[in-house]
């Protein structure tokens, strides 16, 4: 069976996860401690990094972005990333707004701050990047509203490679309770759906030792 390495609240990591789910891929999850730098995991993955899919005849892909254009190349149903030229290009341009603007704006100030910190021991959370990245959320959610009230889902009319990557970082800063959603109710029903989703229950299932979710992390009705 294939393999993904992965860490619980990375969004790259997530995003294959949901990937690997509406795809219907059987895979098995190994928790990886990046931080630790295994020898045998470096062996698969140079840079040392999670996301890792190793699929059944050994075959080897790194990194979130790769092996999510991998998927949907190697098992093409549902097709993920868009049918035509255009509906491609639209969706790899939202993949990259949430897993690289939003990333860096938002969620890399707020998940290292409050759980890479704490779960690694390195010292008291920075409180000033942390409202850093709560203020800037607002910005992305709003995007999130724009988009939701002009299109069934996030790139068109069908689910995309864009939702999963708005909702893996969306659902890891929801795990910590740092989602203003009842500011945001378009942006919210938009979630509420994608949540329901069945690709979506074992990310929902998830619960880290020491730190539990907010129980409206895995309610579908919030």
């Amino acid at each position: 069976m294939r393999a993904l390495y992965h860490l619980w609240l990375s969004p790259a990591c997530r995003q294959v996860r949901i990937l690997l789910a509406e795809k219907s891929l059987d895979f098995e999850l190994v928790i990886e401690r990046e931080w630790e730098r295994r020898e045998g995991f470096l062996k698969l993955n140079p840079a040392g990094d999670v996301p890792v899919l190793v699929e059944a005849d050994g075959h080897v892909i790194a990194g979130g972005a790769v092996i999510c254009e991998y998927l949907d190349e190697a098992y093409p149903e549902p097709p993920m990333i868009g049918d035509g030229a255009i509906a491609r290009a639209e969706t790899r341009r939202l993949v990259a707004w949430f897993s690289g603007k939003f990333r860096n704006e938002v969620t890399a100030y707020i998940l290292s701050e409050k759980f890479d910190k704490r779960f690694l021991g390195r010292g008291p959370p920075d409180t000033a990047a942390i409202r850093a990245g709560k203020q800037n959320i607002g910005y992305h959610l709003d995007y999130v509203t724009y988009l939701s009230e002009r299109r069934r889902w996030l790139s068109g009319d069908d689910v995309s490679l864009a939702d999963i990557a708005a909702a893996a970082q969306l659902s890891a800063l929801d795990y910590l309770g740092d989602v203003p959603w009842d500011e945001y109710p378009a942006a919210r029903e938009w979630y509420a759906r994608f949540k329901s989703r069945p690709s979506v229950r074992p990310i929902l299932a998830d619960h880290i030792p020491g730190l539990p979710p907010p129980k409206a992390y895995a309610d579908l009705d919030f």
